[in-house]
């Protein structure tokens, strides 16, 4: 089977030399420029740190509602600790994704949410935090050299930004959903996002012919994809691709779902009107500038995060 995202070795940019960067660089550009998605290994995330966190977080979620909902805390607007069943949704619609989740900040920051009754779970998320934030800034690096900017064009905007861990559960489906698929078509918010691999099926692009694909991923694999931020600081030179996870087959509506995504957010005061040499005349202006910090609250307030 034909794979719908190509896959690249991040250690070629890390390690490698001139040239092998160098190809690096042009083959994740050239990823974002036309599927908006890709593939990424020997990407220096330890599969055991990604084991042990599925593990806390799957013994977070089958923990009582009522005590999951003691993590729910007002005016964080799912920002940090617990949001409960049927809070998200996607931009275009008001139906509830059929999922819950758990988010992780910046390990400085205070308002991080501790579960008393599975104490590792924090300390191991705020651990993968890091080296998501490591592997992601890395990334961020080879693009910066692909738009041609400074190679340390993204560092200090990232430096203590607003990126997210989100532990999400997609439980079992256990009637038929109204309308609702555990995750409705969306793009991200942010710069890029790091997914490794969830533990059943359905995530789906949908590809430039407006047919929907799975997305397939080797052990060790982890998905990247370009984010709305991203794309509009490129003014839509690389692709902010629509996505979403359908419901699995009826035959297999019992099995839960999880998966970890870490989203990649820069500081709230990042400018992020349009890179002048991304604009021209083949290629007009396409977003009014904004901030970051502008454009996250924005979005929050559409997926029905914030009031």
């Amino acid at each position: 089977m034909k794979k719908v995202i190509p896959t690249v070795d991040v250690s070629k940019f890390i390690k490698g030399d001139t040239a092998q960067k160098a190809a690096f660089v042009e083959e994740l550009g050239a990823a974002f420029s036309t599927v908006g998605f890709v593939g990424i290994v020997n990407h220096g995330v330890s599969q055991t740190l990604i084991d042990d966190f599925y593990t806390e977080a799957k013994a977070f979620f089958a923990l009582p509602v009522d005590t999951k909902e003691q993590y729910e805390i007002e005016g964080l607007a799912g920002q940090r600790g617990y949001t409960s069943f049927g809070k998200e949704h996607a931009k275009h619609t008001d139906v509830a994704d059929l999922k819950e989740f758990f988010q992780i900040g910046q390990e400085s920051d205070s308002t991080n949410i501790f579960v008393e009754e599975k104490p590792k779970f924090l300390a191991l998320g705020k651990e993968l935090y890091q080296t998501f934030e490591q592997t992601g800034g890395a990334l961020l690096r080879a693009i910066a050299l692909y738009l041609e900017l400074p190679e340390d064009y993204f560092d200090a905007k990232i430096k203590e930004g607003n990126s997210i861990l989100r532990a999400i559960h997609y439980p079992p489906i256990s009637s038929e959903p109204a309308s609702a698929i555990r995750a409705e078509q969306h793009e991200d918010i942010n710069l890029i996002t790091l997914l490794v691999g969830a533990s059943a099926g359905g995530l789906q692009l949908l590809n430039k012919q407006d047919e929907w694909q799975s997305i397939q991923t080797e052990a060790n694999e982890i998905v990247v994809n370009v984010g709305d931020m991203l794309q509009r600081l490129t003014n839509n030179s690389l692709r902010s691709t629509t996505h979403r996870v359908v419901n699995p087959p009826r035959e297999m509506w019992h099995l839960p779902r999880l998966s970890i995504p870490f989203f990649l957010h820069p500081i709230a005061d990042m400018d992020l009107t349009c890179l002048e040499n991304c604009v021209s005349e083949n290629q007009p202006l396409a977003y009014e500038s904004i901030t970051a910090g502008e454009y996250l609250n924005e979005r929050l307030r559409e997926i029905g995060l914030k009031k």
